[in-house]
């Protein structure tokens, strides 16, 4: 059976099988990770920004950042940046001001609205981290040992971009 064949038809063995459902728990979960965000800020009653907005408000956090760096510094992965940005000027969840050595870029920073939204998604990841611990789902060594595994394989998919293309 070629690989194609094997890929479409969903019989998956061996390492490149277990790569594959790898790569498909991480697009759900990240999704899913959306997912919880939106309803923690439906459950309190804040509605003005949308779940990838919340996470890149945490992401920043008391950072002040031009908008390249968002993503070169792994605080947005989405590839509609410079649109999130602007809704959240435009809300009043960032500042946004010209650099002064370089004209065409704009450094952004949270304002106290955009901190209350940090606040929320850090009080929800801080939940969640008891929560794992206290449950006995992850502990310590746990949380190191995908950590770790991540990195390597975002190390792995780095080296593919910059060398191989």
């Amino acid at each position: 059976m070629t690989m194609h064949k094997t890929l479409t038809t969903g019989t998956r063995s061996g390492f490149m099988g277990g790569y594959l459902d790898a790569l498909s728990l991480v697009e759900r979960l990240h999704r899913l990770l959306l997912d919880v965000i939106k309803d923690e800020f439906e459950r309190v009653g804040m509605l003005e920004v949308n779940a990838v907005q919340a996470l890149l408000l945490f992401n920043i956090g008391d950072n002040e950042v031009t908008a390249g760096e968002l993503k070169t510094r792994g605080y947005y992965q989405g590839s509609n940046v410079s649109y999130n940005l602007k809704k959240l000027v435009e809300m009043g969840f960032m500042h946004h001001q010209r650099c002064e050595i370089d004209r065409r870029s704009v450094r952004v920073r949270l304002t106290p609205r955009g901190r209350e939204i940090r606040d929320v998604v850090a009080g929800l990841f801080a939940r969640h981290a008891q929560g794992l611990e206290s449950r006995g789902v992850l502990g310590p060594d746990g949380i190191e040992e995908i950590t770790s595994a991540l990195r390597r394989v975002e190390r792995y998919w780095a080296d593919q971009i910059r060398y191989i293309y």
